[in-house]
């Protein structure tokens, strides 16, 4: 077998239950592979010599504070010394935005290196003050994988949701990189981020509430179906800790969720968070 799986997590704050949320995946992926191998030779999953292929598990931090969880299963597991022989272990790849400058991942001409710059951005300003060389962006768009683009186009959406573009936006965005234009892209993007930026202002001063309220129904239609935080943040290309922010104010009103009432609660929880912040 020639092949490998990169598995790759983002979070923005520390979680010590990743490992235990990447080995789930990396069931998922197998278990996927092996259906289709299946689907291929029917009983090829149960020869001696049938392979499941490798799976990296990495996980990119974009976050303020220092990573502090454990990089090993074993932790989540009680009495794990005693226990060693039987439980299920990896270590995954910890890479941290904050230990690589810009300058310093821009010298790598990579499609890996443009998915770490953009991760590493948590606001506006620091996306308006992105400055990225015309030729790096070109050279991406020839010679980058596809699958590349997809991990990008993917990233892409979520920083565009994160600031409350419209979903055709966000489409028009994500085809544009996957077509490989992306040299003209991020000059519209920004200028894009920044009118939205705007249009957050207007809304936190009640001017219109409409995709927030579009996300809520969608997040509780998933929810109502079972589905995890990590898998509604999935397919829905959402920051995981907003999804679960929402999750947990639409519990209070399960089963019929009330989505004015969510709104206002996650509304005013998010302006609760900035008034501590501006004390701080």
């Amino acid at each position: 077998m020639n092949i490998f799986i990169a598995l790759i997590e983002h979070k923005s704050s520390v979680d010590y239950n990743v490992s235990m949320q990447i080995l789930r995946y990396m069931v998922y992926i197998w278990d996927d592979y092996e259906r289709c191998e299946e689907k291929r030779v029917s009983g090829i999953s149960k020869l001696k010599g049938f392979k499941y292929p490798p799976a990296f598990p990495i996980v990119y931090y974009n976050g303020e504070s220092s990573w502090t969880a454990d990089k090993t299963l074993k932790s989540r597991v009680a009495l794990s010394d005693i226990f060693r022989p039987y439980i299920p272990d990896y270590e995954y790849h910890l890479v941290n935005t904050a230990d690589h400058g810009n300058e310093e991942l821009i010298k790598k001409n990579d499609g890996l290196s443009l998915l770490m710059i953009l991760n590493k951005i948590r606001n506006t300003d620091e996306f308006s003050s992105l400055n990225l060389p015309k030729d790096y962006l070109d050279n991406l768009s020839a010679n980058a994988p596809q699958d590349v683009l997809d991990v990008l186009a993917r990233v892409v959406a979520v920083l565009l949701r994160k600031h409350h573009v419209s979903e055709d936006e966000v489409q028009d965005f994500v085809s544009q990189i996957k077509e490989r234009h992306m040299s003209d892209l991020f000059a519209n993007f920004k200028a894009t981020v920044n009118v939205q930026e705007e249009r957050r202002i207007g809304r936190e001063q009640g001017l219109g509430i409409g995709e927030e309220i579009k996300l809520i129904k969608l997040v509780c239609g998933k929810i109502s179906l079972g589905q995890s935080i990590e898998q509604i943040a999935t397919d829905l290309l959402e920051d995981e800790e907003h999804i679960k922010r929402i999750s947990q104010i639409a519990s209070k009103y399960a089963p019929d969720y009330n989505t004015d009432k969510i709104y206002e609660e996650l509304y005013n929880f998010d302006q609760k968070q900035k008034s501590e912040c501006v004390k701080a």
